[in-house]
């Protein structure tokens, strides 16, 4: 295999930021622990290590002394790591495992830069922004029922276990949460801190919003619920 250009090496790196970055920003857009940043540098440093395993492992004479595949490999799974990190728990319902699958996709499509691969390279960016973007705005039938969107804010009390008892509401009811937004209330007159918490909820269609407004209500320190 000769020698990557210098030129090269700036092609293949930059396709795969800009390809990387194409996927992360619409989780950035989405509010999701990992956004723009995250998978641009994924998908850079995966072409890098793709380039450096597919050179560092050739003789003076350009010859193949070993398997290039074996460090870009470790990629594949390294990369878990990552994801594990966007995946969370709240009650009965996992969240993040689309955004780890999406920095595992990522990963693939630096490897894939950086070995010059780029119609592979670019043909993934493009169904995995579909899957991503088109098909989330979709609402569809999800575990047989369908899901409608709706926003809520809270004003509360500031303590702490004041989100995990709001969690293990929309837990218990299957409603997941798409973004929250957590700030101080600065309007209101008390000595004690108050905060302003912004929901925006997917509830299945047999959770009636009356019946998690009430319960948001009843969880201490909750001072009103307003739904949108």
């Amino acid at each position: 295999m000769p020698d990557i250009t210098h030129a090269e090496i700036l092609l293949r790196l930059f396709l795969a930021g800009i390809l990387g970055g194409f996927i992360g920003l619409e989780r950035e857009r989405q509010s999701h622990p990992a956004g723009l940043r995250t998978h641009i540098l994924v998908s850079l440093g995966s072409a890098l290590i793709m380039m450096v395993s597919s050179q560092a492992l050739r003789a003076p004479d350009g010859t193949t002394i070993g398997d290039p595949g074996r460090i870009a490999a470790q990629v594949v799974s390294g990369i878990g790591f990552l994801g594990a990190g966007t995946i969370m728990r709240q009650g009965n319902t996992v969240r993040g495992l689309t955004t780890a699958a999406s920095l595992w996709v990522v990963a693939g499509i630096g490897l894939a830069s950086g070995s010059g691969f780029y119609f592979g390279a670019v043909a993934t960016t493009l169904v995995a922004w579909m899957t991503l973007s088109i098909l989330a705005r979709m609402e569809f039938f999800h575990n047989g029922s369908f899901r409608r969107r709706k926003r809520i804010t809270i004003r509360a009390k500031d303590r702490i276990g004041l989100i995990g008892d709001i969690g293990s509401i929309t837990g218990r009811l299957g409603v997941n949460i798409q973004k929250i937004e957590l700030k101080e209330d600065q309007d209101v007159d008390s000595p004690e801190p108050h905060v302003i918490i912004q929901l925006e909820l997917e509830l299945p269609h047999e959770v009636k919003q009356e019946e998690l407004v009430e319960q948001f209500s009843q969880v201490n320190g909750v001072v009103s619920v307003l739904s949108l």
